[in-house]
């Protein structure tokens, strides 16, 4: 019996893999409706549940919030969607759901939208790093700085400071400004300005209703595991080692995507915990999929599947990479790159 998926002929350019991908990009308002109530509704629950449990036990409190940090984590990657208007057909549902949301997520949703859309439109570009990224140096660029300003990057590119210090400071202090849009017009200050409000006013009903424990046993567990977890997986969807990035005048934003995405290969738990958000590469090339549908695409396209391919345990070794070597083309660690010829 032949074979009935699309893998006969596959497109040999991500410009084809674009146009073979639109088909996917239909979301079904059912389906969305019934993704948000699987992930709000436990993550409330969780949340009753722990408030609960504060008056008994407050470790057992504590780590059932940070067991919440996973609804959480994928309530986020709801609100991506809503960003890339693939949630629902309407873009208005979309952005009162993800406004919505971002209160939850403490993430000002007008302007991480707006910072993301320029992320996906520069990613891999040596010349236009700087928003909706993380720091990336090439070689030459962290030989040509002193010894503090290797130094610094160095602490920088440190996962200590990455998964720890970096999460508690974008959710906690980036998030509350318009970082990255000071000057870009009122709408952006209004949607940080008005998250803070909202923010303000629960955190205001669960210290009056619940003491000052609820926020620091339950809320910041919660949200500090999702942060981390949340900037864990944005390093490995662009940090791997064979990854792509190239100046201005050889960078091309769909090639960018497909070769410079990673495919994060996890077990079922974790793709339903993470919305789907590791088959990057497939998101990068076509961003208006709804997360629930991008299985389907992997399915379809064997050679998808394989393409950029990292495991569990292949990610735990993109932690050490930090350097961009343009002569190989991939990412190197820093011990690697004493040795590389000058």
């Amino acid at each position: 019996m032949s074979d009935p998926r699309s893998n006969a002929a596959h497109p040999v350019n991500a410009r084809d893999w674009s146009r073979v991908l639109t088909r996917y990009r239909a979301p079904d308002p059912a389906r969305s409706v019934l993704e948000l109530i699987v992930t709000l509704a436990p993550f409330l629950a969780t949340w009753a549940v722990a408030w609960w449990l504060l008056s008994y036990s407050t470790a057992l409190a504590m780590l059932l919030a940070l067991g919440d940090a996973a609804f959480l984590v994928r309530l986020f990657m709801i609100q991506h969607d809503c960003g890339h208007g693939s949630f629902f057909r309407s873009k208005r549902l979309c952005n009162w759901l993800g406004r919505a949301i971002g209160v939850v997520t403490l993430t000002p949703y007008d302007v991480w939208r707006e910072t993301h859309a320029i992320h996906h439109s520069s990613t891999g570009n040596l010349d236009r790093r700087g928003v909706g990224d993380l720091p990336t140096l090439t070689v030459a660029e962290f030989r040509a700085k002193d010894r503090v300003g290797r130094g610094l990057y160095r602490l920088v590119r440190h996962p200590l400071f990455l998964f720890g210090v970096v999460p508690f400071y974008t959710l906690f202090l980036q998030n509350r400004l318009p970082v990255g849009l000071m000057q870009s017009g009122w709408r952006y200050w209004l949607s940080a300005m008005a998250t803070n409000a909202a923010i303000a006013t629960i955190l205001t009903a669960l210290v009056w209703f619940g003491g000052w424990n609820v926020v620091l046993f339950i809320f910041f567990p919660t949200m500090l595991l999702a942060a981390s977890t949340g900037m864990w997986f944005f390093f490995v969807q662009h940090q791997f080692e064979h990854t792509n990035w190239k100046s201005e005048a050889d960078w091309d934003v769909q090639d960018a995507a497909l070769e410079g995405s990673s495919h994060y290969d996890l077990p079922s738990v974790l793709r339903w915990i993470t919305g789907n958000i590791g088959v990057h590469h497939v998101h990068h090339l076509a961003s208006r999929i709804p997360f629930y549908r991008l299985p389907e695409v992997l399915r379809d396209h064997d050679a998808l599947a394989d393409s950029n391919r990292v495991t569990l345990r292949d990610s735990l070794g993109c932690a050490r990479l930090a350097l961009w070597d343009e002569s190989a083309g991939r990412l190197v660690k820093f011990a690697e790159a004493r040795g590389l010829p000058k």
